[in-house]
Parts: C-alpha cells; sequence; structure tokens
C-alpha cells in the first residue's frame, strides 16, 4: 500500500528539521501526489509531529528492472517498487541477497543502484514511468553523503585517552550520514539525517580530509557519524585512499562505530585498507536495554546487532593486537542500571583488563528532551563500577571533561 507523510500541526514546534535537514524527493513535506513514503521526515522529526498514513492510489507506471519490464504502483520509491516485485529487502549486509537498505532516509547509499545510467539511492528515488533499473552495476564508484571536515579537540571512543589532556585539536574528523539505528537520545542526529548534503565519492572525501589535516597539523584522522560503516564498499575505499594520500608510519586512520554490523571479514578489510584505531559502543548487555537506547523495535535484529558488536570487540582483541581499540558504554539512570554497567564491565575485563573503556554521559537530544543528565557524582560511580570489574583504563565523560583512569581529570577546564 502506498504512504505518504502527514504533518500533526497540534505537534510540530516549527523547527523546520524535516525542511533544513532532509533533500526531501517530493520537493518538501506536503501531503498529496508529489509525496513518495520514504519516510525521512518521519524518523527526522524531534516532536513526533509526522505520520506515515495511506495514500490514494495513483495508478500504475511501467519500469524496467535488469532485462525485464513490470507494472508498479505510482508514487512509490525505487525501493518500495522492488520490495513489492518480491526483491529482498535485508537489514544485514551478510545475509542472502538482497538490497542492503539500513537507513531509508537518503544518507548511507547503501542502497544505491544504477536508476536511468546514474548511481541514486533507492529509497530516496520516485519510480517514473519508463525508468531503467540494474540491481547489479560493479561499475559505478559508491558515494556517500559526509559533511563536518574540521579539527576535533575531545576526540572519540576510539581516541587513546592520553591525548584528551591537550588543549588544541588533536585530530580532524568528518561524520557520515545515515545509521540503521533510531536511538531516540541520539547526540549526532543532526548530521545523521542531513540529506541535503551532497554525496561524495571516496576519493573526494579521502581529499578533503587530508586538506583539513594538513591544515591542523595532526596525524590522526576519524571518520564517524550516524553510522560510518553502512556503506561497505565506500568506507573501504575512502581508507584505502585516504592511506595513499598519506603515507606517513606516524598517521593514523580511526574509524568510530557502533559495531552492529562490523563481521569478522570486514573487519579484515577494514585493517588491510588501512584503519589503525576504531571505537566501538558496546550499548547494553541487557536487549531491552539495547532496544530502549537505540529505538529498535525488531528484535531480532537488535540481538544480531547486539551480538555482532560484541564478537567484533573480541576478534579485534585476539586477531589486531597492533590496532588501537577503545570500547564505548553509554550511561543515563533513565535507560541503563549500574548492574548493567558491572556486567558489561566485567565481559570486557575477561576479554582483556587493559583495553580503554569510555563511560559517555548520555544526555537530553534529538527525541529526548525529558532525559535529565547524569551528574559528574554519577559519572564518578560509573567509573568505580566499571573499574572494580578488573578494567584498567577506564575514562568517564563528565561536562566538559573526562576522568581519567586516575580518577583525575584529564580535559582542560
Amino acid at each position: 500500500m502506498r504512504k505518504e507523510a502527514r504533518r500533526d500541526f497540534g505537534k510540530c514546534r516549527a523547527c523546520n528539521a524535516c525542511q533544513d535537514l532532509i533533500a526531501c524527493p517530493g520537493g518538501g513535506l506536503r501531503t498529496g501526489e508529489k509525496c513518495i513514503g520514504c519516510g525521512a521526515c518521519y524518523w527526522v522529526c524531534q516532536h513526533n509531529a509526522i505520520e506515515m498514513v495511506p495514500a490514494d492510489d495513483l495508478g500504475k507506471v511501467s519500469i524496467k528492472v535488469d532485462e525485464d519490464f513490470f507494472e508498479v504502483s505510482n508514487g512509490i520509491t525505487v525501493l518500495k517498487a522492488l520490495e513489492d516485485l518480491g526483491f529482498h529487502i535485508k537489514d544485514f549486509p551478510d545475509e542472502e541477497e538482497g538490497i542492503y537498505a539500513p537507513c531509508k532516509t537518503g544518507g548511507c547509499w547503501s542502497c544505491a543502484l544504477e536508476i536511468n545510467g546514474q548511481l541514486l539511492p533507492a529509497c530516496f528515488t520516485a519510480v517514473k514511468d519508463g525508468v531503467q533499473i540494474k540491481t547489479a552495476s560493479e561499475n559505478l564508484i559508491p558515494k556517500r553523503k559526509i559533511g563536518g571536515f574540521f579539527g576535533h579537540m575531545a576526540g572519540g571512543v576510539g581516541t587513546p585517552w592520553q591525548l584528551k589532556g591537550q588543549d588544541s585539536i588533536i585530530e580532524t574528523v568528518c561524520f557520515t550520514v545515515g545509521c540503521n539505528f533510531h536511538c531516540p537520545q541520539c547526540q549526532n542526529w543532526i548530521i545523521t539525517f542531513m540529506s541535503v548534503l551532497d554525496p561524495l565519492t571516496p576519493n573526494e572525501a579521502a581529499r578533503k580530509m587530508t586538506l583539513v589535516r594538513q591544515k591542523n597539523e595532526v596525524d590522526r584522522m576519524t571518520i564517524s557519524g550516524g553510522e560510518s560503516t553502512l556503506n561497505k564498499s565506500w568506507l573501504i575505499q575512502y581508507l584505502t585512499e585516504l592511506k595513499r594520500l598519506n603515507p606517513e608510519p606516524q598517521t593514523r586512520f580511526h574509524v568510530d562505530t557502533n559495531g552492529s554490523i562490523l563481521t569478522k571479514d570486514y573487519i579484515d578489510k577494514l585493517v588491510q585498507a588501512g584503519m589503525t584505531d576504531i571505537g566501538i559502543d558496546l550499548k547494553a548487555d541487557n536487549i531491552n536495554t539495547f532496544m530502549k537506547i537505540t529505538g529498535l523495535e525488531n528484535q531480532e535484529l537488535a540481538q544480531k546487532y547486539k551480538d555482532v558488536a560484541l564478537k567484533a570487540v573480541k576478534y579485534i582483541l585476539e586477531k589486531y593486537p597492533d590496532v588501537f581499540l577503545g570500547i564505548g558504554i553509554p550511561y543515563n539512570r533513565e535507560l541503563t542500571s549500574l548492574e548493567e554497567i558491572e556486567v558489561i564491565g566485567q565481559k570486557i575485563a575477561r576479554l582483556n583488563p587493559d583495553v580503554q573503556v569510555s563511560a559517555l554521559d548520555y544526555r537530553a537530544e534529538y527525541m529526548r528532551p525529558d532525559l535529565p543528565p547524569p551528574t559528574d557524582q554519577e559519572m564518578r560511580e560509573v567509573h568505580s563500577i566499571l573499574k572494580s570489574t578488573g578494567l584498567k583504563t577506564v575514562i568517564c565523560q563528565i561536562r566538559g571533561n573526562h576522568i581519567g583512569p586516575d580518577g583525575n581529570l584529564i580535559l582542560p577546564s
């Protein structure tokens, strides 16, 4: 059934995120036949003021998929048309054959196909009469929407804690658009949904990052998100080109990720491409907590994501001791209990007590304006609990600073 976006003006707060961040393929949020039901404005809305509702039938259009012709509903996305035709739309990249479409908001371009000779995201492109779609095109260079490209003073989960005490830029960073999670308290939600950005090839992004690195005179370059790992071919090519442009032996290539799709094969390819540092967030131990934090509703998929991230940590620690690994654990008393924090710490300590673990203070962002920020005392308690599990390198975010492994502040005030 065709759907369209509808605004509830009683809930709308005129924040304009649906217009300023989303490159609406229908020309702007509206009801009527220009909406193709992609759902991007639904996901970006902080106030639940947009809903996807059944829409009028707009008839049929004829399209060509590979070598065959089909009639499909008018006024829908290419992705929905292919799904209606029986194509498998998958949530995990290493599943059986199908179209991997994790973000469905036009950001990650993992679902990009050759459409009328151009590489375009299937989740964000309207079907039109006579459109020609190729579901397998190996000759097109991958693209992804990506922004940021600036110097960063604090670094991320995969940044060694000793660098965080400098009162200067310690690395350069860029942020990918699109995520497979819908965390209600997402702290990067603006970049996650910023589909108004132009897509970049891996080489274009690597050149931009190299220029920013040279300007800031640092050796560390980070890619974060959104979720940086979603478009696998793009990320591998990006790291490969970045390493080619920055061949100095002291250069570090840092990936920050939720770890949800980091299979062993993918990790191998990232290391081969040049990744030297990685930060992985382990959102929770309990599946119900994990789903509450990530906003995922499919328990089977959530369990898979959670398990893959923990296995990725174990694999990197065992196979790649020269890759710097930092592990992030979010904390807010409304989301995670201290008992669960201890369980996560115990599991990590059994893998390697020396690995760096960062406790992240989750605050009111995106769709959770009601979320009370953790107090400094609460974060110190989290620090103490994690240290009690045998972990030696524990740092904790607090307001504007970090608590270091010894319990003292490591960021300048």
